[in-house]
């Protein structure tokens, strides 16, 4: 069983030459507010939102292939849910180490691309 305590964040991609302009629409329409993104661990640009009490993420990617995005999910005891997952013959994926922050991701039995996560420290979204 995996105790499923929040969304951490979405992660939506675009088209790179659609990037500013969803940037405009999501600064500008929606009114989110930006927050910083751990740049130098992604090799294409994009940009975080603050949204609620979870973070948008936009990247690029083209419309072709394995897709970047996710959905990623907080959870309490993360070395539990990845016992339950591989026991359920679910292949883990490693991903490069943010500050603060356990994590991997894997694909659900549909391709679906999924992160869980849990926070080294007590859960405090960067804002």
């Amino acid at each position: 069983m995996i105790n499923f305590k929040r969304t951490d964040h979405i992660n939506i991609c675009v088209a790179p030459e659609e990037l500013e302009a969803a940037h405009k629409f999501y600064a500008e329409v929606f009114g989110l507010q930006q927050t910083p993104r751990p740049d130098h661990i992604f090799i294409t640009p994009g940009y975080w939102f603050i949204i609620g009490d979870i973070q948008l993420h936009i990247g690029v990617e083209p419309p072709v292939g394995r897709t970047f995005r996710h959905t990623a999910f907080e959870v309490i005891d993360l070395v539990a849910a990845r016992k339950h997952l591989e026991a359920n013959g679910i292949t883990i994926a490693e991903e490069p180490i943010i500050e603060g922050r356990d994590r991997f991701t894997f694909l659900d039995p549909f391709g679906n691309r999924m992160e869980l996560l849990e926070y080294s420290s007590p859960s405090q979204p960067t804002s």
